[in-house]
């Protein structure tokens, strides 16, 4: 390479070095004009500590009841909450979420969590920084986590395995058996999830003899959804129950309110009310009128009262005795079509 040459490609390399360093420093200032936003509240009022809470799906009317509770809880207790994706002015994932949590500032953080190594590095690195983190609805076991808040998940297989049972002993099957597909978060290894679905198998296979002899063997497999974003969940869901209709399981368990919403749309929207049975979980409106239709056969309901209330009750018991328990769990109901009108009472009474 010629003098001449070298002297170009220094030149470059310096300007390509310098675009770097802006960029950087240009992203660097609004991260920390965002962060910054979040140690004050906008009525400016002063609160004994400040906590974020993060959620996968933050505009579900599950996380949003999650969320109210707990937001009413943290107020008795003088202190401040905020669902964190609120105050940005782009979506961003769940770890970048406990990445700006982290320098905010924040006293504690809820999140949703999953059980990979890089939420475990986030929720490690945050404690590191002085912030406790309470895992919602998904734990990260491994992880140095103060508290986890959720159901439990052998308890919620035991359910659906006896609403799967129920439905095989009601109705009348001509297959030589009856097919039970779970869907299931295709991008994350949730230990939660082989719990509750060793639960499912367990209560499945403990049927007196007598009743399993009155209907086709039950056959159990899981279906990987496309969790990235609520569209994929829509897609992958929608290409499953798309397929032959020949070849549709006569049920889908479905293990969260995006998951029964896209299923029932599905079966709906293309005339396949009657072909599957859909076991959906949580309440929203949407999935009780669902039930009421009689297009979904049954949900199983989370507290979320509970959830929402447990959650900032762990941080606020450990700052002020300096521990707290490490699990707490809500409570579960199963609505069906015997007892949906009590359930949507209390949406009417909101209308």
């Amino acid at each position: 390479m010629t003098p001449k040459n070298r002297r170009y490609n220094s030149i470059f390399i310096g300007f390509i070095t310098l675009v770097i360093v802006a960029l950087t420093v240009i992203l660097v200032i609004n991260f920390i004009r965002y962060t910054n936003r979040f140690g004050i509240s906008s009525d400016d009022t002063a609160y004994d500590r400040y906590y974020v809470m993060i959620a996968d799906n933050p505009k579900s009317s599950f996380w949003q009841s999650v969320y109210k509770s707990a937001l009413e809880t943290a107020s008795e207790s003088n202190d401040c909450l905020e669902m964190i994706s609120d105050n940005l002015s782009r979506d961003y994932s769940v770890y970048e979420l406990m990445e700006i949590a982290t320098v905010s500032g924040a006293d504690g953080i809820i999140v949703s969590a999953d059980e990979s190594e890089e939420m475990t590095t986030l929720i490690d690195k945050a404690e590191s920084n002085g912030i406790q983190v309470v895992t919602l609805y998904n734990d990260n076991s491994a992880s140095e986590r103060l508290s986890y808040v959720g159901v439990s998940n052998y308890n919620l297989g035991k359910q659906y395995g006896e609403l799967i049972l129920k439905i095989a002993q009601e109705k009348k099957f001509t297959n030589d058996k009856i097919e039970v597909v779970i869907f299931a978060d295709a991008n994350s290894a949730n230990a939660a999830q082989n719990l509750m679905f060793t639960a499912v198998q367990e209560t499945v296979d403990a049927e007196d003899n007598e009743m399993r002899d009155s209907h086709p063997p039950i056959e159990l497999t899981i279906y990987g959804v496309d969790t990235t974003s609520e569209l994929s969940v829509e897609e992958s869901i929608k290409t499953f129950l798309l397929k032959a209709r020949e070849s549709l399981p006569e049920i889908v368990v479905c293990l969260n309110e995006m998951d029964t919403i896209a299923a029932y749309q599905t079966v709906v929207d293309y005339n396949e009310v009657g072909l599957v049975d859909i076991l959906g979980y949580y309440d929203s409106e949407v999935i009780l009128n669902g039930i009421d239709k009689n297009v979904i056969y049954a949900t199983i309901s989370t507290d979320t009262e509970q959830m929402g209330r447990y959650s900032v009750n762990a941080l606020t018991e450990y700052f002020q005795y300096g521990y707290t328990s490490q699990y707490f769990t809500s409570d579960i109901s199963v609505i069906t079509k015997d007892n949906v009108a009590e359930y949507m009472e209390g949406y009417e009474d909101e209308n």
